[in-house]
Formats: C-alpha cells, structure tokens, sequence
C-alpha cells in the first residue's frame, strides 16, 4: 500500500510541555506552523530527488520498473497534494481579505 508521509500527523514529535499549554503568543503558532510547512515542503522536495534517482538506476537496471513508478506516482502524488494545500490557503486567504472590507 502507498502511504503518503508528507502530512503525517504522527511523523512530528509531541512535547509534553506542548500538549499542557498552547502556544504563548500567535508569533509562536506561527513560526510552528511555518516549521510545519517548511518540513513538509522538504518532505516533497526528497521524494522527487528519490524519483529521481530511482529513474536513474532503473536505466542503469539496478531497480525494476515497478519500483521506479511507485517512486515517480508517490512523488506525484505529493505534489499534486502540496499544490491543493497552497490552492486552498490562497483561497481562504482571499476570502478573508474580502470579509474585512
């Protein structure tokens, strides 16, 4: 089965002092959000090179072509959900920029 890690509720660590308390100030969610992203973004950026490199050794034959399509289609897949997640930020963006006026 293909699993998607890019968004993996389970792949950040928990601290006990975050799970007691919220964040102290909306600067503070804000740059663990961006750390969250910035992870994430990265996450996609490693699957591709993967991709990558596994349509490389498929060419050399030291992989199959089964493996360099799981590799490529993950990758794919990655993207396209990045690509919806940027889409629906910019969309909710918007609308609360058309809210305030």
């Amino acid at each position: 089965m293909i699993q998607n890690t890019m968004f993996n509720p389970g792949s950040l660590p928990l601290q006990a002092s975050t799970l007691a308390k919220p964040a102290a100030t909306p600067s503070d969610s804000i740059q663990q959000f961006g750390a969250y992203l910035q992870e994430a973004i990265q996450s996609v950026s490693a699957q591709e090179k993967s991709a990558s490199l596994m349509s490389d050794k498929m060419i050399t034959g030291q992989v199959s072509v089964d493996q360099t399509m799981i590799s490529a289609q993950q990758a794919l897949l990655s993207v396209q959900l990045t690509t919806q997640v940027r889409n629906k930020v910019v969309e909710a963006y918007q609308e609360i920029m058309r809210t305030q006026m």
